[in-house]
């Protein structure tokens, strides 16, 4: 902060997409210093563990750096998970050990403006086992525990910087770039990816709330956008553009991450808009990116690209290998980046004895050393002792004309012990009321299926949703699904 307020002066930094906000590069370092001096103020040192819940962007990325640059740990929560916020505060300093947690809603706490610190509410100060140690500062992140104990991950200020660089040297990013970040800034893509790699390059980042359809491309215009950090979900919504709408020539590239990309639609996308976009693939515990496509040269359909800054391998169940190229099996990763431990002691076995981190993804390397992921290891459905993976049938269905979304799950059998089922979103309404339209979209499914893949992999069943469940970074929680908790508006055997 201190090289950037001096080598970019009254340059911006940080702009808000809601409102005329901007914060230049030669006012960070004294917000942060002040912020820090209350910190200090409200009785946190060095080392300790504090939460940050806000609804305001730029209020969350001030307060990020500011307690990074302390030397504190800062755990981001999301703001919007509880209508009972409190007693979600109160939940988190428990599950995250937090000493306090700084937020902008009111209710029994403290704090000066609109700036709020709850302390620690337990009978019980004694520390308990933690990953992080020592004076230096950094972000703890957890995960959401919806299939046991959540994982706890701590990355150091050291980790996160250095992907941060890693990112920006990648992406090409100087001072004249600005980026788009619509996704959650409680998740490390947004903090890493949008907030650090900016700061790194000395270059200026928009933040909005979420992502908004509604006047997209115009915002891009109107704050000379170059670079748009965006999930799947988003490029689909992006991907037909509107009469009236252009897309300003600014933006050079739109950079994929959080959940798989298909092919179809990377193809759609740039077809419609002319902006290129560059598949990602990372992790939480690896402080965001682990491979990314080039930005300039050879990017391959499906493919998460090649690792950057991180070593990767595939490797066989029984951790033999790295395997073959073009041989399915357990992606593993190490490095500079990637945590050591968990502060979960439920997850020790994710780990080897030579430090190799079990990502639960699945996948192969090809002949030129790029990475194409199959799915997770929980998802991979066994019909009659034949594995298959979710992904290659949802980038077959995802290309029907009328389809918004697609997610394949196995479903108990008798005769094949699971069959495949295809959970569809339609692009808009009318195929959920419209008899008419149901039918054409349905044949469109049934038509492709039969075409293209054989017959263990077709669904047994296409079942149409009005929405499918999402985390707020696009991605489906397919245990909402497995778990019954979406009404399927109509079913229809194959």
């Amino acid at each position: 902060m201190r090289r950037r307020s001096r080598e970019t002066a009254s340059s911006p930094y940080l702009l808000d997409a809601r409102s005329s906000r901007v914060l230049a590069y030669d006012d960070l370092l004294g917000l942060c210093d002040e912020r820090g001096r209350q910190l200090a103020q409200w009785g946190l040192r060095p080392g300790d563990r504090v939460g940050l819940m806000f609804t305001d962007p730029l209020e969350f990325a001030t307060w990020f750096l500011a307690g990074v640059t302390a030397g504190l740990w800062v755990a981001p929560l999301d703001p919007t998970q509880s209508t009972e916020r409190q007693r979600t505060v109160e939940d988190r300093v428990q599950v995250l050990d937090l000493d306090a947690v700084l937020h902008d809603f009111g209710g029994g706490s403290s704090g000066t403006g609109d700036v709020r610190v709850t302390t620690r509410v337990t009978a019980n100060d004694a520390p308990s086992p933690s990953a992080v140690s020592g004076d230096g500062g950094g972000v703890i992140l957890a995960s959401s525990g919806s299939t046991g104990a959540p994982k706890i991950i701590a990355l150091s200020e050291e980790q996160i910087l250095t992907n941060a660089a890693l990112i920006a040297r990648h992406h090409k990013l100087t001072r004249v770039d600005r980026g788009f970040n619509p996704l959650p800034w409680w998740h490390v893509n947004a903090e890493v990816v949008g907030i650090l790699a900016t700061l790194s390059a000395g270059a200026s980042l928009v933040m909005d709330d979420r992502f908004h359809r509604t006047g997209f491309w115009k915002t891009m215009s109107d704050y000379d956008v170059t670079w748009i950090n965006a999930v799947p979900a988003i490029i689909a919504r992006l991907a037909a553009l509107e009469d009236d709408e252009r897309v300003p020539s600014s933006v050079r590239f739109v950079r994929s991450a959080s959940a798989p990309l298909s092919p179809g639609l990377a193809r759609a996308f740039e077809a419609a808009t002319g902006v290129t976009v560059v598949q990602s693939y990372g992790m939480t515990e690896a402080a965001s990116q682990i491979c990314v496509n080039p930005l300039e040269g050879l990017r391959k359909p499906g493919s998460v690209g090649v690792p950057v800054g991180t070593f990767v391998r595939v490797v066989g169940e029984d951790g033999e290998g790295p395997l073959l190229s073009g041989v399915v099996g357990r992606i593993e990763v190490k490095g500079s980046t990637v945590i050591t431990a968990y502060e979960s002691p439920e997850y020790d076995d994710r780990f080897d004895v030579e430090g190799w981190l079990r990502t639960g993804d699945l996948g192969y390397f090809d002949d030129d050393g790029y990475l194409f992921i199959a799915g997770r290891e929980d998802d991979v459905i066994n019909r009659g002792g034949e594995k298959i993976y979710p992904i290659e049938i949802e980038e077959v269905l995802s290309e029907v004309e009328g389809v918004e979304s697609v997610v394949i799950l196995g479903e108990a059998d008798d005769v094949f012990g699971q069959v495949v089922i295809a959970y569809v979103q339609p692009r808009d309404g009318a195929a959920l009321v419209s008899e008419t339209a149901r039918a054409s979209l349905l044949d469109g499914l049934r038509r492709r299926a039969t075409r293209e893949l054989v017959r263990a992999r077709r669904p047994s069943a296409f079942r149409l949703v009005e929405r499918l469940p999402t985390a707020a970074t696009g991605k489906v929680r397919r245990v909402s699904l497995r778990g019954g908790d979406v009404a399927v508006a109509y079913e229809e055997n194959f």
